[in-house]
C-alpha cells in the first residue's frame, strides 16, 4: 500500500500480467507523481495491464488526467493496457469533457475488466486492449 497525504493506493495481483490499483482520496498536482510511480513500477515488474479502480476517488484534476494518459502510453509501449473502472460521476465527466475517455476503456467494475483481460484471447494472452 502506498500513502500520500491525500492519496492511498492499494494493489491486487489477480493474474500474472495484471495489477488492480485502487485509488482512494485525491489525485492532484501533489499526489499524481505517487500514482504514476506506482503504476510504472508495476508495469516494469511484469504487470503491463493496469486496472485503475476509481470507486473511492474523491477528486481528480488535470494532473490526474495527465497521469492516466502517461500510464496508458507507458503501458502500451510495453504491450500493456490501462483500464479505468468505477469512475465516480465527477471523474466520468472529466473524462468525457476532455475526450480522455476515448483513449482507454471505462468499465463499471473491476470484475468486468478482469474478465476482458484474463479471458482466453484477452489482453493478458497477448491481444492487448485500448
Amino acid at each position: 500500500m502506498t500513502h500520500s497525504p491525500n492519496l492511498v493506493l492499494t494493489v491486487l495481483h489477480p493474474a500474472d500480467s495484471v495489477a488492480v490499483l485502487t485509488v482512494a482520496g485525491e489525485i492532484d498536482v501533489d499526489s499524481a507523481p505517487a500514482l504514476r510511480t506506482k503504476a510504472m513500477e508495476l508495469i516494469r515488474r511484469g504487470r503491463p495491464h493496469i486496472v485503475l479502480d476509481l470507486a473511492p476517488l474523491e477528486f481528480c484534476d488535470s494532473s490526474g488526467l495527465n497521469t492516466m494518459i502517461g500510464i496508458l502510453r507507458y503501458a502500451k509501449d510495453r504491450h500493456g493496457s490501462l483500464t479505468l473502472v468505477a469512475a465516480p460521476p465527477h471523474v466520468a465527466r472529466l473524462l468525457d469533457v476532455t475526450g480522455v475517455g476515448v483513449l482507454m476503456p471505462v468499465l463499471p467494475t473491476a470484475s468486468e475488466a478482469l474478465e476482458r483481460l484474463v479471458a482466453p484471447g484477452g489482453a493478458s494472452e497477448g491481444r492487448g486492449t485500448s
